[in-house]
């Protein structure tokens, strides 16, 4: 099998990524002000709670699954003999976790509704095979047909939710958009794999490995999840939760631009590494925490510099305390964007679980701490703090358990200069907004006025891999003429 093309995967996986995060993006302008803040708060306290089922039923397959489909890449029996296994184990056991919610959530007489349609939600991730396609580096596979879901999910949100008693039409166009982007993968599965008698599959020589993954990820929902759980569980004003979940949603966004490239490196280096590839891996890890900090940082700095512009203009009235949230979220961009590199890029793909699992164990109880805190006397804000001392208390324990392999002095002078220039960016942003009251005028002129500035300065800091990149485009975009030219 060829080797597919690492950016191209990063555009196709970015795009669809940006896409899931888009159509809450497009949409909550529309939803904040026709559903509210507690009917917001309301739907993020209920998927709170599915999302546990879904991750104890999931047993950390889909980083586990891409990495071992990764690994025999070239081997269509080996891979299929894998895919088959890693799939019926992780459908039965979401199978229970989905009776098991049911019985225990869809009886009880507070939100019960909201539970039954998310019932759902289990049964889609039950049958999501994307992970399939990761660990094979196909991804184009994975982006097209759930963009046609997606898109048609957006049209049917503006059709079927009218007002604040439609939040159970919300919830359906949510599941049913995920369940039939899942089911679409199939279409392609006969193409990719083949036949294996029942009785050669061996499911238990996944149970240790899988479980090894599943820890981690239990932690990390820990800091991911639980916060809005405990808020929605300790303040009584379910705005609350509806106030942290658009802040966090908007900061996901601008994450998934930068983690995206993560899920594309991982099958990659994990090819790389069974193939012995040692040294290159290291270049692949350079390139990631240049490419990455690149953006992580502009984006971390600018969205503390438009927030209190951009939250009035884009979710209405009764929102304006998500935007010191989103202030005092957004350095998890740039601690995401670290450990992602360290544990997705490197820890995972070269079987250095154990070190992956504490470093995001330690950032699990640490944020369980803070949470209990934090949250009773200071709600939403509290959550935010605990969240970024947890992220930072993950990307500062990898850096310990992997300063053999990476130093930081090392990975600050590949990218010490981006921060300056980010720096740069926001004082900039920041006098701009300062001399502009019109909030949609202001973002506009800060994003370009402060983006120019922020090029410009890698310019003059004479930034080597900039000069790449975009030497490496013009190269392409030449090659690309002379070939049209050919044709003709």
């Amino acid at each position: 099998m060829a080797k597919k093309s690492i950016v191209k995967n990063y555009i196709y996986h970015l795009s669809y990524q940006i896409l899931a995060i888009l159509i809450p993006f497009i949409t909550t302008p529309y939803l904040s002000r026709v559903l509210g803040a507690e009917n917001i708060g309301i739907y993020s306290y209920t998927l709170s709670i599915t999302t546990y089922f879904i991750l104890f039923g999931s047993l950390g397959v889909a980083l586990y699954g891409q990495r071992e489909i990764a690994y025999c890449q070239e081997n269509i029996e080996k891979r299929s003999k894998a895919f088959l296994e890693i799939f019926w184990l992780r459908f039965f056991t979401l199978m229970i976790s989905m009776l098991v919610f049911y019985f225990t959530f869809c009886s009880s007489l507070e939100y019960q509704i909201y539970y039954k349609i998310l019932t759902l939600e289990i049964l889609a991730s039950a049958i999501d095979i994307s992970w399939y396609f990761q660990g094979l580096e196909e991804f184009k596979k994975t982006v097209m047909r759930n963009m046609l879901v997606k898109i048609i999910s957006v049209i049917c949100i503006f059709l079927f939710v009218r007002s604040e008693h439609d939040l159970n039409h919300y919830l359906l166009i949510y599941v049913l958009a995920n369940l039939l982007g899942n089911l679409s993968l199939w279409i392609y599965l006969p193409r990719v794999i083949k036949r294996v008698k029942f009785k050669e599959l061996n499911f238990v020589k996944h149970m240790k490995p899988m479980m090894i993954l599943f820890i981690p990820q239990i932690a990390t929902q820990i800091y991911t999840v639980l916060d809005k759980t405990m808020i929605g569980a300790i303040i009584h004003d379910k705005a609350e939760v509806g106030y942290y979940e658009q802040a966090q949603k908007m900061i996901k966004l601008l994450l998934t631009i930068a983690t995206s490239f993560g899920t594309v490196m991982l099958p990659r280096i994990a090819a790389t590494y069974a193939e012995g590839k040692h040294t290159q891996i290291k270049k692949y890890l350079n390139h990631s925490f240049q490419f990455i900090m690149m953006i992580a940082f502009p984006l971390m700095f600018g969205i503390m510099s438009v927030a209190y512009q951009f939250v009035p203009l884009f979710y209405g009235e009764g929102y304006d305390k998500v935007a010191p949230l989103i202030c005092i979220i957004s350095p998890i961009i740039v601690f995401i964007s670290l450990s992602n590199i360290m544990g997705t890029q490197f820890l995972l793909p070269t079987k250095q679980q154990n070190k992956y699992t504490l470093s995001v164990c330690i950032g699990a109880i640490v944020n369980l701490v803070l949470n209990f805190l934090f949250i009773k006397n200071f709600a939403s804000i509290g959550a935010s703090i605990a969240t970024v001392i947890a992220e930072f208390s993950v990307t500062f324990t990898q850096f310990v358990l992997v300063r053999k392999e990476i130093r930081f002095k090392e990975v600050f002078q590949l990218t010490y200069k981006y921060l300056i220039a980010s720096i740069l960016l926001f004082v900039c942003s920041i006098w701009v907004g300062s001399l502009i009251t019109d909030h949609f005028g202001s973002i506009v002129i800060q994003v370009g006025v402060s983006g120019s500035v922020y090029f410009l300065a890698l310019v003059v800091l004479k930034d080597q891999f900039l000069f790449e990149l975009t030497n490496g485009v013009g190269k392409k975009m030449t090659r690309k003429k002379k070939e049209i030219r050919e044709d003709e």
